[in-house]
């Protein structure tokens, strides 16, 4: 079985274990990572970048290193490869559960029960929950939907393509460590650096296909691809703001504005102001099917790199 092969039937296995399994309740490697991450964090901590850079590399570097060297251990067998590919696939993509969380959020919205809405938002997302009324929730987990369909999937299945196992953990890695030091607190502003640039480099190429399938999956092509044209830059991230930009045109809705961290207010650019209409709960199940079809065609680009890859480094040869 040839290198492309292993590739499309391992993630696509693996996608399909995750539509059917979802997360694991315990033991999930991506907390087991977070967990060996944060003691990490406790012995080196430092108020300075180049402590926060060495953090980032031993973590990110050891989650691809472990990658390779599994890849090795078994690249003579390829019915092996193809389940270290499925299994690497499952612990890094997060697609179903991110559904189930916008879907739970979005039933207590539609039975008029905003508190469990707001008891539940913090498991999809960082919001202040009890600064958002219904519409407020609503539109938060429609950005947390779009953001994590190329957190969560996208972008691991690009890198996946791209470096095999190394990359699919890699990257999982790398976005997790994001999660966990790169956000802008008085603690992590200088050590989490490097983390948050990597994740902004590494979520790159996943958020422009993610962008560019959502505008092909959804209701207004056009709409989308004009969104993301006008008012991506705007964003203060530069993944974030391609990706919530497309959603936003293709749903036909606005999304950004004033938004609440952790006590912290934030005033963000509107996506999409001018053509689309404030968020509705029955946009977060729209969102969660736009978020599905953007999954599986990526897996399709993504196999079909792996295929043309394999091709051109077989004619090298």
């Amino acid at each position: 079985m040839r290198a492309d092969r292993v590739f499309a039937y391992g993630a696509t296995a693996g996608l399909l274990g995750d539509l059917l399994l979802g997360d694991p309740r315990r033991g999930h490697p991506v907390a087991a990572f977070g967990r060996a991450a944060g003691a990490v964090e406790r012995v080196l901590w430092r108020d300075h970048r180049g402590w926060g850079a060495l953090h980032t590399a031993l973590c990110a570097g050891g989650a691809v290193a472990l990658g390779a060297a599994a890849s090795r251990a078994v690249r003579s067998s390829p019915a092996a490869s193809v389940l270290l590919t499925g299994a690497a696939t499952w612990a890094v993509v997060g697609g179903t559960s991110l559904a189930r969380e916008a879907e739970t959020v979005g039933r207590a919205l539609e039975a008029g029960d905003v508190e469990a809405a707001r008891d539940r938002l913090p498991h999809l997302c960082g919001r202040d929950p009890q600064a958002l009324d219904a519409d407020g929730i609503a539109r938060a987990v429609v950005e947390s939907v779009a953001e994590n369909t190329s957190d969560a999937v996208v972008g691991a299945l690009v890198w996946g393509a791209a470096c095999g196992v190394p990359g699919l953990l890699g990257f999982r890695a790398v976005n997790t460590l994001d999660a966990m030091v790169g956000h802008k607190s008085p603690r992590h502003r200088r050590y989490g650096w490097a983390s948050a640039r990597l994740d902004d480099l590494a979520g790159w190429p996943g958020a422009r296909l993610t962008a560019v399938l959502a505008a092909a999956a959804g209701d207004d092509p056009r709409g989308a691809l004009r969104a993301w044209r006008t008012d991506a830059h705007r964003h203060p991230s530069p993944n974030a703001g391609p990706v919530e930009a497309s959603f936003a045109g293709a749903l036909g809705v606005r999304l950004g504005g004033t938004l609440s961290y952790g006590g912290r207010v934030e005033h963000r650019p509107v996506l999409n102001g001018a053509a689309g209409r404030a968020v509705e709960v029955g946009d977060i199940r729209r969102a969660v099917r736009l978020s599905r079809r953007v999954s599986v065609l990526a897996l399709g680009v993504c196999a079909g790199v792996s295929v043309v890859k394999s091709a051109l480094q077989r004619g090298r040869t």
